[in-house]
């Protein structure tokens, strides 16, 4: 039992010092540059698959070590470069861009994996000194992960030492507390910002390296290990790096200890003790005060883009609507029934990113959890048609109040905290949501549920849309055609409810605590209480979206609440624009047909749509609704420019 027991810790050790080094570049980062790197995942996988590459072909003894000095070079120059050209012109924006902009990066470099490297999983040899066991006392251990802990320890106390006994440290820390002043002294921060960077990507890439001899290297282990990293660095404080390492070495242990003894608890107490940690002390426990920039930059709304007047607006949606309308007649004939269910799911898609506009693009609550509140509604509708009854109506019912409830739940506790907190604290409870999925036989496990066939009506009278039809000329229109009329009938009546939500009071104090929170906290206004209640609206629109595609597709998983699919509805908000309410529904539309397109010639798609992602980020944060407004203002300078010419020549 002894034995058994000190196997455990080395093994929890052995994890965590992985998540020292990976989770101390994440801080340290953050400290100096207040970034949160989603990407960090990724370079923590690009640095095992650059190992990989040199180390097969030259093999295990010279290529590991190899690996271990080019390696994390070739990453941190890559950080260095990212930090140069995406990052660095974000600098004076709100933090949470840093957050969508490096999300575009994981998209892009997690498709260049598989693109250069394939899906599958795969090994790369070890140096032979490091085969076998050693026993100390009788008690035997794996040579290798006896390298991990050491190797690690080392390079962690390397980097504490360099960020606090040499120059480059003192600057480094010196920056982080006032970056102007040390620009006033004749010295070039923002150099000593990229070599921060590239070292935080470095130590990623140093973690993957060891890792991937201890378990595997795959595509996904980057998607994998950054929430994990992300708890860490919450535990530990933001911009921490004693609390990287104290808090990394804690995870690594309670997660092997609690899949040793108790594994139905495993993927849950973590974020719990996150979630405590964000609601007692959002700085973590070695964290400081609210970062310098916090409160600087406003996320930029597409409202004020906006180039057509309301009722030229309205004139434009009526003729989308009868175009869409339209669109199951010619199924068959004109062009593939696919059509007809791909317009369905940009449909539900379009209300899932309506209820995040509807918090994000209007109290600038950036919420990245709100899969939980869609996964909420598809289980939600699952549970009642196989447990309850088959009535569809019933089903939405409590989908819409099941994930209205959870959303008042999660907003209570979540919206006392800001910024990038809250971001946190979302995705939190998110991941929470996501690994109970997992744990209880209603949910179905890993397995998710299927199999259900609701019925339109109550107390088992009504109707199958299978069994109707309803001739339109020489069209039938009957099951997956009749769905989208009703999808169609939602997602409109959605969008029209919370646009006259928008013009009256109630939308107005929304956006005055969009554009100053203070002033509107000045003003009398319970700040606190409005941003609730978006939220809980907010989080039913997305229930409802969840709820509407499980009735159709009669199934759903854990991948429903996955923090990727949080990910890619921002996505969508931000490309159509956010805070116009249709213009994430434009954005809705634009993923959907951008991944229908592309697929059609490769199946990496989500890689053109990062890279589209991180340009519209940099470029045109107001989104697709910003275009006309742009392309008027480029015609009217031609001509400006043209007239101050020719009068020139006169």
């Amino acid at each position: 039992m002894v034995g058994d027991f000190f196997t455990q810790l080395l093994n929890g050790l052995t994890i965590g010092f992985v998540y020292v080094l990976l989770a101390s570049g994440l801080s340290v980062i953050f400290g100096v540059m207040n970034v949160i790197n989603f990407a960090h995942g990724e370079l923590f996988a690009l640095g095992a698959y650059f190992a990989l590459a040199i180390i097969v072909p030259i093999g295990g003894g010279p290529g590991f070590v190899a690996a271990l000095l080019i390696a994390p070079l070739l990453v941190g120059v890559l950080g260095v470069a990212i930090e140069r050209y995406t990052v660095r012109p974000l600098y004076g924006r709100n933090p949470l861009y840093h957050i969508l902009l490096t999300f575009g990066l994981v998209l892009v470099i997690n498709d260049l994996i598989y693109i250069v490297w394939g899906s599958g999983s795969q090994y790369f040899p070890l140096p032979g000194i490091f085969a076998g066991t050693v026993t100390v006392f009788g008690f035997s251990y794996a040579v290798y992960n006896y390298f991990m802990i050491v190797f690690a320890a080392l390079l962690a106390v390397g980097v504490w030492a360099l960020l606090e006994y040499t120059r480059f440290g003192l600057i480094v820390r010196a920056g982080a507390q006032d970056r102007e002043m040390v620009r006033n002294l004749g010295i070039d921060i923002d150099r000593y910002y990229s070599l921060v960077f590239g070292l935080g990507a470095a130590l990623a890439a140093v973690a993957g390296i060891i890792l991937g001899g201890y378990q595997t290297v795959n595509p996904d282990m980057g998607m994998n290990i950054i929430i994990p990293a992300f708890v860490i660095v919450v535990i530990g404080g933001l911009g921490s790096f004693k609390g990287a390492v104290v808090a990394g070495l804690f995870v690594g242990v309670v997660q092997t200890m609690l899949r040793w003894q108790v594994p139905i608890l495993e993927g849950l107490v973590v974020f719990l003790i996150m979630i405590g940690i964000l609601l007692v002390r959002p700085q973590g426990l070695f964290g400081s005060e609210a970062p310098e920039d916090e409160s600087h930059g406003d996320l930029i709304a597409g409202s004020g883009a906006a180039v057509f007047d309301p009722e030229t607006r309205f004139r434009l949606g009526a003729v989308v609507v009868a175009l869409l309308a339209l669109v199951p007649l010619g199924a068959g004939t004109l062009y593939s029934t696919f059509i007809v269910t791909l317009t369905i799911e940009i449909l539900i898609w379009a209300l899932f990113a309506l209820s995040l506009d509807f918090v994000m693009g209007y109290t600038g609550l950036v919420s990245l959890g709100h899969a939980l509140f869609y996964g909420t509604g598809a289980y939600a509708v699952m549970i009642v048609l196989l447990n309850v009854t088959e009535s569809a109506f019933v089903a939405i019912g409590a989908a819409v109040a099941v994930s209205a409830l959870f959303a008042w739940i999660v907003g209570y506790l979540s919206i006392r905290v800001h910024g990038v907190y809250f971001a946190m604290i979302t995705l939190g409870f998110a991941e929470l949501f996501y690994n109970l999925l997992y744990k209880f036989r209603i949910t179905g496990g890993s397995d998710g549920l299927f199999g259900a066939n609701a019925l339109y009506g109550f107390n088992g009278v009504g109707v199958r849309l299978d069994d109707i039809a309803i001739g339109v000329g020489p069209v039938a229109l009957t099951g997956n055609r009749l769905y989208f009329y009703i999808v169609l009938a939602v997602v409109i009546g959605a969008l029209l409810v919370t646009r006259r939500m928008m013009n009256a009071p109630f939308g107005s104090v929304l956006v005055s605590i969009r554009e100053n929170e203070q002033r509107s906290t000045f003003l009398g206004y319970d700040v606190t209480t409005y941003k609730r209640r978006a939220f809980v609206i907010s989080g039913a629109l997305a229930g409802l979206a969840g709820g509407l595609f499980t009735l159709n597709w009669g199934y759903v998983d854990p991948s429903f609440a996955y923090w990727l699919r949080s990910g890619e509805v921002i996505v969508m908000v931000i490309l159509g624009g956010m805070g116009t309410l249709y213009g994430p529904m434009i954005g809705a539309g634009v993923f959907f047909g951008l991944e229908h397109l592309i697929s059609g010639f490769t199946t990496r798609w989500r890689l053109p749509l990062g890279v589209l992602f991180v340009l519209f980020v940099l470029f045109l944060p107001r989104g697709f609704v910003s275009l006309p407004s742009k392309y008027r203002s480029f015609v009217g300078r031609g001509g400006a420019d043209r007239d101050a010419a020719e009068g020139g020549a006169r």
